[in-house]
């Protein structure tokens, strides 16, 4: 399993060593996917992805490491953080907060590898050994058959009648669930515009107006890869306008 990373430091000279040093990590392996120079960057990002570890320094302009760790927390599926700071002194605070792992600076190939042999094991002992790819797929049972849909290709969920439409770029799919379990399992990824709508957030290409024959005039998000508008409620609005200005 490669692990997914943000990492997340004011200072980009230690982003870029920490890059080389993971890249040189192999068991488990590990990827940058994200980076961040502040607590308000790496929430944007939190909201567009999931990560299997934040890489997080304690101190930084506006909103520190620790309080980022405290918001980290609180998500319905938070990465594992491992601090990376120049100053033991919050070791105590760190593990406080539940953190993976405390490294100090310069870090040391060795000891990163380890941190991120906790994260892995974590992994394995929370979510079991299908975390990774259960984190990322849809599981379709369709007509006998099972299939296996990549979260990163959804762009919306919409619950008609009794079951919830799941629509890619290429095509529909039908599953039987819960639109609210879904949107609290994947807040991190999805928004929901409408009470039966929840869209991938890195998929908005526009908020625009909208006039439907039911409902009058209002607003519709359009989404990259399909044609189709979304409407979007009163009550919803003022988010989707944040998710997309964020």
């Amino acid at each position: 399993m490669k692990l997914k990373v943000l990492l997340v430091d004011d200072e980009a000279l230690a982003r870029s060593r920490l890059r080389t040093l993971l890249g040189d990590c192999t068991a488990p392996q590990a990827v940058v996917a994200a980076e961040a120079c502040d607590a308000l960057q790496a929430m944007h990002a939190l909201r567009q992805d999931s990560f299997d570890a934040v890489l997080l320094d304690i101190r930084m302009p506006g909103v520190d490491g620790m309080a980022l760790a405290r918001t980290i927390a609180a998500l319905p599926r938070p990465p594992a953080v491992v601090f990376v700071t120049a100053h033991s002194e919050h070791a105590v605070q760190a593990f406080e907060l539940e953190a993976i792992d405390y490294l100090t600076k310069p870090v040391r190939l060795e000891r990163l590898q380890q941190a991120l042999q906790k994260v892995s094991r974590l992994a394995q002992t929370v979510l079991g050994p299908q975390a990774d790819a259960s984190r990322e797929m849809l599981i379709i049972q369709d007509r006998g058959r099972t299939e296996r849909v990549p979260l990163a290709e959804v762009l919306y969920l919409k619950a008609e009648l009794k079951y919830i439409t799941v629509r890619t770029a290429s095509r529909s799919y039908i599953l039987d669930g819960s639109l609210s379990e879904l949107e609290e399992r994947h807040a991190a990824q999805f928004i929901r515009i409408h009470r039966n709508a929840l869209i991938a957030r890195r998929a908005v290409r526009a908020l625009e107006k909208h006039f439907d024959p039911e409902e009058g005039e209002g607003w519709a998000v359009r989404l990259n890869g399909i044609d189709e508008l979304l409407a979007v409620s009163r009550r919803q609005l003022s988010a989707v306008r944040e998710a997309i200005a964020g």
